[in-house]
């Protein structure tokens, strides 16, 4: 019973949140229209699985969101890793990070619509383009606070400089490294739907601006919620693949009993 306990008592805020959406769409205060009853919208998001839309437009979401977080991780941390050992990389982009990270990236999506349209090759890049920078920075930090008796050790013991990245530096890197991708993902998601509503067409954020223009008050709702459950159900996953690689390090340990 303590265990069930455990597992339901995160998610009684959520219920309460529900609940009490429910009861203030009944209670007369707002119009259907401002706010639709919580059963209306998962009437809806029901009605949208049925007909096929929800999976075509969670669909193309997911694909442009995590194709360009891909691209990111990728590219984010062998740019983070360049920076960190090459003084010429350092030079070139610690400049362009330090500038780039806190700007608003969306500001950009009119200049990418320029060059490349309104279609997924401009909406994945503006995924890319500000998912990478929590990734890039969290390698940077990560490898550079590798601590220095770790390489002084490797080095005696007569490792390589490419044994040294793959068997020392990058290990004691992952965990903040994860720390990042866990950051960019979400933003990965945001930044996707952001760009689908901007650019129009088919996806989440796409549905949502064609009920909005069509004062479908229910779809926009629904639209909200498919998001929030979408974007819960990544951060959960991308949490079992921290645990997952992370098995070997102490924070995945179980607590001590006392």
């Amino acid at each position: 019973m303590a265990r069930l306990i455990l597992r339901v008592a995160p998610w009684l805020s959520v219920l309460a949140v529900a609940l009490a959406w429910e009861l203030f769409a009944r209670s007369g205060a707002v119009t259907p229209f401002m706010l639709p009853k919580l059963t209306t919208v998962l009437a809806r998001i029901w009605a949208d699985a049925g007909s096929g839309d929800l999976a075509h437009n969670l669909g193309l979401t997911l694909y442009r969101a995590l194709a360009g977080f891909a691209v990111a991780a990728l590219a984010g941390i062998g740019l983070g890793f360049a920076v960190a050992y090459n003084r010429a990389a350092r030079w070139l982009f610690d400049p362009l990070i330090s500038v780039g990270f806190p700007m608003p990236k969306i500001a950009f999506l009119p200049i990418i619509t320029l060059w490349l349209g309104f279609h997924d090759v401009s909406k994945i890049s503006m995924v890319v383009f500000d998912a990478i920078f929590p990734v890039v920075t969290a390698t940077l930090a990560a490898t550079l606070a590798v601590e220095r008796e770790l390489l002084w050790s490797a080095r005696n013991l007569g490792a390589s400089e490419r044994e040294l990245l793959h068997e020392v530096v990058f290990p004691a890197a992952l965990p903040q490294i994860m720390t990042g991708l866990q950051v960019a993902l979400p933003i990965a998601l945001i930044v996707c739907i952001v760009a689908e509503m901007k650019l129009g067409g088919v996806g989440l954020g796409g549905a949502m601006i064609t009920a909005s223009r069509f004062a479908d008050s229910p779809g926009v709702f629904a639209g909200i919620v498919e998001i929030a459950i979408a974007g819960y159900v990544l951060v959960r996953l991308m949490a079992r693949v921290r645990a997952r690689l992370l098995a070997w390090h102490p924070e995945t340990a179980a607590p001590a009993s006392v």
